[in-house]
């Protein structure tokens, strides 16, 4: 036990009974990085399993399974009857071991660079991490009403697909995949479309439609018009292009397009991303008028719209607009918007409609940034378009998030009736709730924390004018909509009472 493979053994491997990640493949792990870094020489004989056992606190079973893990990687030869010998299989990478490293550092790396890079600072991550029991967001689907024991035949069934195997084949590169001949035939029954294969193409999620579309569309100094508020990963993403962002004015019917035409001029502006069907973040629909004034202005203008539809999908009362892309005959709309919302997030599928040369360009960018692609998800995604499963899967759970959204007002109509002013939202999975009297968001976050519900700062709007919330309700249950309702209220009298002492 005094022997140096032991003294080693001691200073490296540690591990944790409570990860799920099994103690025999933590350890296996540790003693593959100190053979790679040459601790362990070849040749060099381990313990035995009784005295490993011994020597780790574990269980015998547990030690045999990490020398079997090793040596069916080939870091270990077993030889019965005389022991466990160090192996360095010849296709191994060759060790790099600093002459300063100690023992102590083999599991250490560097925290900062040893060179200078160009910094973001709009890029600073938004996500805030809570352990509270009810988190609320800007408006994202109930996992829970993922269809589980359908999907995994679906996904099965995929995966079997002789298609499959062909999907990249280099003779049928020019041919049009099976998924955007879907994907188009669904957008033209759904949103009014007329296009073909040819002007759709899919991404990973809305983001990355937007930020190729912003590729393509902006150049450093160009200025881009958004909402008064707008989605704010949307900023981010034209920041990051150099793009000079302004700000038009939000009504109760949208965008204020006479805005544009009273403070800018022909050729001064190259494009205006709009939430159309539901402004973010105040879910107010752009009226008809405003949207048949928006394109005639971007053809006399010459600039770009790009329609973000990013919850088409979720429309409860009457039917949704059309979108405005699909009456656009002068190419001036780059349509975004996302299917398969009712599964799992890793199956949501983000795209853009628009003309062809586009498209064409939009693909150019997604083969360095995503060249493989997901020929899986295409394949079930285009069998469950065909089969009309999509259809049934989104209107089964508008159902469910109508009710959801009427158990929402009931509540806040009981409980925070002449605190708050709000419109119910025809569809999506949020609403936007504004307080009549002006408090502290954060100090109602902090008070909000205390009865275990988390309001991250995405969803606080407080500036001059603006006092206000988007309160996403999809992820939550009937009950917990409610349970959260009264919480916040509870938070919300000591935000108060507090201010008044």
């Amino acid at each position: 036990m005094d022997s140096p493979v032991y003294d080693i053994l001691k200073q490296l491997v540690t591990f944790d009974k409570n990860e799920v990640q099994p103690l025999y493949i933590q350890v296996a792990q540790q003693l593959i990085n100190a053979i790679q870094r040459g601790y362990l020489e070849k040749g060099s004989k381990m313990p035995g399993t009784r005295a490993l056992s011994q020597l780790f606190g574990i269980h015998r079973n547990t030690a045999v399974a990490i020398y079997d893990e090793l040596a069916s990687q080939g870091w270990v030869d077993i030889i019965p009857n005389k022991g466990t010998f160090v192996l360095v299989p010849e296709d191994a990478q060759i060790k790099i071991k600093a002459k300063g490293q100690q023992l102590h550092q083999a599991y250490t790396y560097p925290n900062t660079a040893g060179f200078a890079f160009q910094e973001a600072f709009h890029l600073a991550p938004t996500a805030q991490a809570s352990m509270a029991q009810y988190a609320l967001n800007d408006g994202t689907p109930d996992l829970r009403l993922h269809p589980v024991h359908q999907f995994s035949r679906w996904y099965s069934a995929a995966m079997k697909r002789k298609p499959l195997r062909y999907a990249r084949h280099p003779n049928s590169a020019a041919t049009p995949s099976i998924f955007s001949t879907q994907l188009s035939n669904y957008l033209n029954a759904t949103r009014g479309f007329h296009i073909r294969p040819n002007n759709v193409v899919n991404t990973r999620s809305t983001e990355m439609s937007l930020y190729i579309v912003s590729q393509l569309v902006l150049k450093p100094g160009d200025v881009v018009l958004v909402g008064e508020r707008s989605y704010y990963k949307a900023n981010m993403i034209f920041q990051q292009v150099g793009a000079n962002i302004k700000t038009i004015a939000v009504d109760d019917e949208g965008l204020q397009v006479s805005a544009i035409k009273k403070y800018f001029v022909k050729g001064s502006i190259r494009a205006v991303y709009v939430c159309a069907n539901r402004d973010y973040p105040t879910t107010v629909t752009l009226s008809a008028q405003r949207r048949l004034e928006l394109v005639q202005l971007a053809k006399t203008y010459g600039f770009a719209i790009i329609e973000d539809d990013y919850d088409y999908d979720f429309q409860f009362d009457g039917s949704a607009m059309l979108p405005m892309a699909s009456a656009d005959v002068n190419g001036n709309v780059i349509y975004l918007g996302k299917i398969g919302q009712s599964l799992f997030p890793s199956f949501h599928s983000g795209f853009v409609v628009a003309p062809d040369n586009l498209i064409t360009e939009a693909k150019n960018y997604l083969q360095l940034l995503d060249r493989q692609g997901d020929l899986i998800q295409e394949q079930m995604l285009s069998e469950l378009i065909s089969e009309g499963e999509m259809f049934r899967l989104t209107k089964k759970n508008r159902v469910t998030y109508k009710q959801r959204r009427d158990v929402l007002c009931q509540s806040l109509t009981d409980h925070f009736e002449g605190i708050l002013s709000w419109e119910i939202p025809s569809g999506g999975l949020a609403i936007w709730l504004q307080f009549k009297a002006t408090i502290s968001l954060v100090k109602l976050a902090e008070e909000a924390s205390k009865f275990d519900v988390f309001l991250p700062k995405t969803i606080l709007y407080q500036d001059k004018k603006t006092c206000a919330i988007r309160f996403g309700f999809g992820h939550l249950q009937e009950t917990e909509i409610e349970i959260v309702v009264k919480k916040l209220k509870s938070a919300y009298d000591r935000v108060v009472s507090s201010t008044i002492l």
